[in-house]
C-alpha cells in the first residue's frame, strides 16, 4: 500500500502543473467525433477519484462489498465538463487525489484483505483496487499530457 501512496504522491507533485500550463481552449477541444476533450477525460478522472473514495472508505467498513458499475458516457455527459473552466477541474482534480491519498496512507493493515467487486465482476482484494485506479489514472493522464 506504501508503494500506491508514493506513486499517487509523486503524480500529485508533478501532473498539476503541466495539467494548468493547457489553456482552457484546447482542453476543450475534442479530437475526433465521438472522443472525449481533455476536459471531459479530466472529468472523468474526476468521477474515477470520487468512486474510488467511495469505494476505498466502503471498504474499510466491511470485509466484503459490492458496488455498481460506472456509467462513464452518462455521468461525463450529464456533468457538462466540457463547459467548465480548466483550472477548476485541475483544482478539483487535484484535491480529491490529494485527500484520496490520505486515505490510502491511513489505510489499517488489517483492511488489505477487504474486497470489493464492481459491477458484477470478480471481487478484489483492496490492494488491486487501489493499484487498477493508479493504472488507470496513468492511462488517462498519458492522453491529456500526451495527446494521446
Amino acid at each position: 500500500m506504501r508503494r500506491a501512496a508514493d506513486r499517487l504522491a509523486a503524480i500529485l507533485e508533478s501532473v498539476p502543473q503541466r495539467l494548468a500550463a493547457i489553456p482552457d481552449a484546447e482542453a476543450e477541444l475534442q479530437p475526433a467525433p465521438g472522443r472525449w476533450s481533455k476536459k471531459e477525460i479530466l472529468g472523468h478522472l474526476i468521477d474515477s477519484a470520487s468512486n474510488n473514495h467511495q469505494r476505498i472508505v466502503r471498504a474499510l467498513l466491511a470485509q466484503r462489498i459490492d458496488f455498481p458499475a460506472y456509467e462513464q458516457e452518462s455521468w461525463v455527459a450529464l456533468q457538462g465538463y466540457v463547459t467548465e473552466a480548466w483550472s477548476d477541474l485541475v483544482n478539483l482534480w487535484l484535491l480529491l487525489n490529494r485527500h484520496l491519498l490520505h486515505v490510502i496512507r491511513t489505510i489499517p493493515e488489517t483492511a488489505f484483505s477487504h474486497e470489493c467487486a464492481v459491477g458484477g465482476k470478480a471481487p478484489m482484494p483492496l490492494p488491486v483496487l487501489i493499484a487498477g485506479y493508479l493504472e488507470h489514472l496513468d492511462h488517462h493522464l498519458d492522453q491529456v499530457l500526451g495527446g494521446g
